[in-house]
């Protein structure tokens, strides 16, 4: 007969050989996680140098802009051969090509016209996309799945289909030559950002609305004050992508702007390029300082870019 308690029976088996009591397995399993994930120094410098050298065609034509717009109009003509490293360099630096860019164009108007349509566009989508979204997302009622299907449908349909009816649209409502054209559509709901913030509406708990509702709170309220403060990645994700859509449209304004006044940043590089079309040196100063607010926008949201992506794909 054995002279140990009755109590220390269970832990008897887990005493033998390798076997890991219940309690240390989670702990294990964490720690294996973490040292899979951990790269040594000389792992991380070799993955470091790998990205890099993918990223080098992607960023040979943006090294190239920035390398003209500091080069002299004789150096930017005198190489005609194959780019290499050492063509890129500019010598000597003309740090003058950047103001004189600024004077060939009215660029204070076009960048004044261009952050109007961003504000109006990107309040607009984000708004309506997401009181669409919350009625796909939470509410019930009949033919909610077909309406749900149609509009993901009109993902597909590509703009040219509808571009010529829908000039003749505007230009019967008389909007031809205005903004209304660019800032109307927007605030009727774009259907991918409905789409994206349907699935992040729905994985948000519904106890939190059911909690708000024996409070007293209307569907509006719950809305305003608990489900969009939840959704700000998507919210924020949203917001990127249309602020990227108007920065960088060039065929809306080309479709309905015919005021020089009205002009936008896209569309008057565009015609920078068609009255200065030999001073490259100046097109490429422009377009690098267009490109500028971009990176920089997406350099400080991208954790909250990447963040509003990837929750959305998540499971309640």
């Amino acid at each position: 007969m054995s002279s140990e308690s009755p109590g220390a029976m269970p832990d008897a088996p887990y005493a033998i050989g390798t076997r890991t009591a219940p309690a240390a397995l989670p702990a294990q399993r964490a720690k294996r996680r973490a040292s899979f994930g951990r790269l040594t120094r000389f792992q991380s410098i070799l993955a470091h140098v790998a990205l890099l050298l993918l990223c080098t065609p992607a960023l040979m034509p943006l090294a190239w802009m920035i390398s003209t717009s500091l080069k002299p109009d004789a150096q930017i003509f005198a190489h005609g051969g194959p780019l290499t490293w050492a063509s890129l360099l500019p010598h000597p630096v003309e740090w003058q090509n950047y103001p004189k860019a600024l004077r060939a164009v009215p660029f204070a108007m076009y960048l004044k016209n261009t952050l109007f349509l961003c504000f109006c566009t990107v309040t607009g989508a984000v708004a309506s996309s997401a009181l669409v979204a919350y009625g796909f997302a939470r509410q019930q009622f009949r033919g909610k799945s077909v309406l749900f299907l149609i509009m993901v449908a009109t993902i597909a349909i590509p703009a040219q289909v509808t571009m010529v009816p829908t000039v003749a649209l505007f230009r019967w409502l008389h909007w031809y030559g205005t903004y209304l054209p660019l800032i109307v559509p927007a605030c009727c709901g774009v259907p991918f950002y409905i789409f994206l913030l349907t699935q992040f509406f729905r994985n948000l708990p519904a106890e939190l609305a059911e909690a708000a509702r024996v409070d007293g709170a209307g569907e509006f309220r719950i809305f305003w004050q608990v489900m969009l403060p939840l959704a700000r990645p998507a919210l924020v994700t949203c917001a990127l992508f249309q602020f990227l859509a108007t920065w960088n449209d060039f065929f809306g304004p080309l479709l309905y702007i015919n005021n020089p006044a009205r002009y936008t940043l896209a569309y008057g590089l565009q015609q920078l390029l068609g009255s200065h079309g030999s001073e490259w040196a100046s097109l490429m100063a422009d377009s690098t300082i267009f490109m500028l607010p971009v990176m920089i926008l997406f350099f400080f949201t991208q954790k909250t870019f990447v963040q509003g992506v990837a929750t959305t794909g998540g499971k309640n």
